[in-house]
C-alpha cells in the first residue's frame, strides 16, 4: 500500500496530532500496522510491503513496547487485534490512505474510495440535488461522504482558494467569473403567496404586484434583490417587508403570513402540488439566476473531483 520511507513529514505531523510519541526512525510503525490490520497476518505484511518477516516481526516488537498494548494475538496462521489495535486502526486507516492519494496519485474508483467531499450550497441547492445526491452516492460510491458547508456571497471565492471545499455551487453573477465553472440550471422565478392571498386570484398586474408586502430571501442581508432591480429600471419600488437568510423557511413564513416572495419555481414544486402554496406568473419579467458549478484551477484535472463535478451535473440535468 506504502512506500516504506516516502511519507515521513506526513506520518509525523499525524503521529504528534494523535498524540504518539515516535521518533523520526518510528515513523514507519504506523505504515507496518497498517499493512498487517489489512492483510490479518505477518508473512501477508512482509510480502505487501516488500520487506522481510523478521523486520515486521521486529516492528510489531516496537509498537508494543511504545503503545504499551499486545496489539495482535495469534491465531494459527492469522492474527487477532486487540481492541486497542481495533481502535486505533479505526483512527489511522483513512487518513493513512488520504495521505498515500496525495503523495502517490491515481485514478479515482468512486466504488472503492473513502473519500471525503466538502461542497458549499446553498439550502436552495442542497432541496433540489442533495437527496439525490446521496442516493447515488449509495449505489455507486457507498464510501465517500460529503459534507456541506455555507455558502454566502462574502464567502464564494475565498473558500475555494483556501481549498476549503472541493466544489462550490452559486449564482454566476455573484461571483467573479472564472474558466473553471459550468452551468448546472437555469433557474425562473414566480410569485408564490398563501392560497388566501389577494393576488392568488384574478390578474396579477403589475400595480397590485408592488403594492403587495414582500418577503426577501436575502443570504447577504441586503434588502435588494434582483425584482428590485428590475422593478427600479421602470421607476418602480415595492416594499420588502422581511427578509430571511435561507431558502429553507420561505414556505412556511408565506403559509402563515400576507406576505409574497419572488422564488424559483423549482423551491416550491411540492407546495403548490399540495396547494399549501400558490404560485403566479411574475407580472413583469425578472430574469432568475444561472446556477453554476465552480471549482479551483488546482482540481481541474484531478480525478475526484472530475467524477464528483460529472455527478453534480447530472443530477442538476434532472431538476
Amino acid at each position: 500500500m506504502f512506500c516504506r520511507w516516502s511519507k515521513s513529514a506526513f506520518l509525523l505531523a499525524f503521529a504528534q496530532n494523535r498524540g504518539f510519541q515516535l521518533r523520526s526512525q518510528d515513523l514507519n510503525l504506523l505504515v507496518i500496522f497498517d499493512a498487517i490490520m489489512t492483510e490479518g497476518a505477518i508473512t501477508r505484511a512482509a510480502a505487501r510491503l516488500n520487506i522481510t518477516q523478521p523486520a515486521v516481526s521486529n516492528a510489531v516488537g516496537r509498537m508494543r513496547e511504545i503503545w504499551k498494548d499486545d496489539l495482535f494475538i495469534k491465531d494459527g496462521r492469522n492474527i487477532t487485534p486487540t481492541l486497542f489495535a481495533q481502535n486505533l486502526w479505526a483512527q489511522v486507516k483513512a487518513p493513512l490512505e488520504e495521505i498515500d492519494d496525495a503523495i502517490n496519485p491515481k485514478g479515482f474508483d468512486p466504488s472503492t474510495s473513502h473519500r471525503t467531499f466538502r461542497i458549499a450550497a446553498t439550502d436552495l441547492m442542497v432541496d433540489l440535488a442533495w437527496a439525490d445526491l446521496r442516493r447515488r452516492l449509495e449505489q455507486d460510491a457507498p464510501n465517500v461522504s460529503v459534507q456541506t458547508l455555507p455558502y454566502t456571497i462574502a464567502n464564494g471565492e475565498a473558500v475555494l482558494n483556501r481549498a476549503s471545499v472541493d466544489v462550490l455551487i452559486g449564482a454566476n453573477d455573484l461571483m467573479p467569473p472564472m474558466k473553471t465553472s459550468a452551468l448546472l440550471v437555469d433557474l425562473e422565478y414566480v410569485c408564490v403567496m398563501n392560497p388566501a392571498h389577494e393576488l392568488a386570484n384574478g390578474d396579477l398586474t403589475l400595480e397590485r404586484f408592488v403594492a403587495a408586502d414582500h418577503l426577501l430571501v436575502s443570504l447577504s442581508g441586503d434588502v435588494r434583490g434582483y425584482t428590485d432591480m428590475v422593478l427600479a429600471e421602470h421607476g418602480l419600488q415595492r416594499r420588502v417587508a422581511m427578509t430571511i437568510n435561507n431558502f429553507a423557511s420561505a414556505a412556511k413564513v408565506l403559509q402563515e403570513s400576507n406576505l409574497v416572495c419572488v422564488l424559483p419555481s423549482v423551491t416550491v414544486k411540492p407546495h403548490v402540488a399540495s396547494d399549501t402554496l400558490t404560485s403566479r406568473p411574475l407580472p413583469i419579467p425578472v430574469p432568475g439566476p444561472k446556477l453554476s458549478l465552480f471549482w479551483h484551477k488546482r482540481s481541474d484535472r484531478e480525478p475526484g473531483n472530475i467524477w464528483l463535478r460529472g455527478l453534480l451535473k447530472e443530477l442538476f440535468r434532472s431538476t
